[in-house]
């Protein structure tokens, strides 16, 4: 776990960064500096590019760090690397033709409810594209097992971006319309920077020989378009569907809701960064026991950390809506729901990596489809009866589902579960803590009762966490960093 706690912890420290600043532009800049019908269309044109993404990609970046450790020689290594280049052109440039000649039909559909959004699909595409590519060139260094630059650019770079541009907005320097291409132009920019640093690594040496494995690798990778894309499809669907229901200013109103509490996603994003490329080693070489121990361990740090995190947003939540415009404060519901729906995410260690990376893989996407069309049926249901509540409640249960599918399905082939007595002991001060702040608040104002509350939770849990010693990854961590001996 050396190597995985090592990045992971550099990664968490950039995320938060990331999702520090990203806080910033979504409570604060977003909701003061542009319109909430242009925040809405900001929101739904990165949702909808988010959807698009996998399919751009065409599960290249999934492809890289499953077989990249399988080949040994140069030129079958080159080969391959050659054809990951290449394949998303297979359906980008099919997708854009498409895009051209149906364009008037396509932006009818999606421009119902909200009219605003027909003038700018293309948007949609390009960023999605652009998206695609800078997964491909961070798989291509993840594989290197170097994660942090990759990781950085992926969580801190667009969002410095945009709040560049907010501020430009703000001081009229450009127009609202200049900086929706801003937010395009950045994401294209951040593949490019990410293309030169993959290629500072291992520059590629376009070689067409012929590649072992080629249906296999070609197999996995058009399977794995939707099956490695559904936990970012799930959290993107119900604001893509929530446009044809709700006015666009509500898509604003959950989004900020939902960024609030996928903070809590952050210490997985990180760890899955190395993860992926290490489960797929240990599977390719056919490691059973560093997988099981890693598969416990990976859980129990992840749910420690977020474990954490999960607190602090539910127990601040109340006072934090009365920080941003009122308009923005009516998501409580949709916070509690998907701050569960990611705890429990976290709570599955490397499940996805074993999976993805496994002979197993086509069950996942089985498994996605199911979960897709749940999601789908079930926002078709909620959003009219419960508006975005609705939406947050569909999302839950999907995930929910969908999770418990997966850790069964790993226990039944792989003969282990990421459950410990540790786990238990974890959930149990989770739910005594949340009880006992949840109601208790300091006679201060908002920032400083959010500041001084956040201090109690974090010297209470971290001080039984550290004596319960549940995790030896977290404990080992706590005293190298406080320079405790054993």
């Amino acid at each position: 776990m050396g190597i995985v706690i090592n990045q992971s912890l550099k990664n968490t420290i950039t995320t938060y960064l990331g999702f520090g600043i990203g806080a910033i532009n979504a409570l604060f800049l977003y909701t003061n500096f542009i319109t909430d019908e242009y925040y809405g269309l900001v929101a739904y044109i990165l949702s909808a590019a988010n959807i698009m993404m996998p399919l751009m990609a065409f599960g290249v970046h999934n492809t890289i760090i499953k077989f990249y450790s399988s080949f040994k020689t140069k030129n079958s290594l080159n080969s391959f690397l050659t054809l990951m280049l290449f394949l998303p052109l297979l359906l980008a440039i099919p997708v854009a033709l498409v895009g051209y000649l149906a364009y008037d039909t396509i932006a009818d559909f999606l421009s119902q409810k909200n009219e605003i959004v027909k003038a700018y699909l293309w948007y949609i595409f390009i960023t999605a594209v652009a998206m695609a590519y800078f997964e491909v060139f961070y798989a291509w260094v993840k594989v290197q097992m170097q994660t942090v630059f990759g990781n950085f650019m992926k969580e801190v770079f667009h969002r410095v971006g945009a709040m560049l541009l907010l501020f430009s907005v703000f001081l009229n320097y450009i127009t609202v319309d200049q900086f929706l291409m801003g937010i395009v132009g950045v994401y294209v920019i951040r593949a490019l920077v990410m293309m030169f640093y993959a290629f500072s690594m291992r520059l590629p040496v376009f070689k067409f020989y012929k590649i072992d494995r080629l249906g296999s690798i070609l197999k996995y990778a058009s399977l794995i378009i939707i099956a490695g894309s559904i936990a970012t499809i799930i959290l993107d669907l119900d604001k893509f569907m929530l446009n044809s229901y709700l006015d666009i200013e509500k898509v604003a109103y959950y989004s900020v809701a939902v960024f609030i509490a996928t903070v809590i996603a952050v210490p997985q994003r990180a760890m899955h960064q190395i993860l992926m490329p290490l489960t797929a080693e240990i599977l390719n070489e056919n490691k059973t026991d560093e997988l099981k121990d890693l598969y416990k361990r990976s859980s129990l740090t992840l749910y420690v950390i977020s474990g954490f995190i999960f607190l602090l947003i539910i127990l601040n939540i109340n006072q934090l809506y009365t920080i941003i415009p009122q308009e923005f404060s009516g998501g409580l519901i949709v916070v509690f729901l998907i701050s569960v729906a990611k705890l429990y995410d976290n709570l599955l260690g490397n499940n996805n990596a074993i999976l993805f990376n496994s002979d197993y893989y086509r069950v996942v996407l089985f498994f996605g489809v199911i979960l897709a069309v749940m999601a789908i049926v079930l926002n078709l249901i909620l959003i009219p009866i419960y508006g975005i509540n609705g939406s947050a409640l569909a999302t839950f249960i999907a995930i929910v589902v969908y999770n418990t599918i997966k850790i069964y399905f790993v226990k039944r082939k792989f003969q282990m579960i990421p459950f410990t007595s540790e786990t238990l002991k974890i959930s149990v001060l989770l739910i005594v803590l949340v009880f006992g702040f949840y109601f208790w608040e300091f006679p201060f104002n908002a920032y400083v009762n959010i500041i001084l509350k956040s201090l109690a939770i974090a010297i209470v849990y971290g001080l039984i966490i550290y004596k319960l010693n549940v995790s030896e990854d977290i404990s080992e961590a706590i005293r190298t960093y406080l320079k405790v001996k054993h």
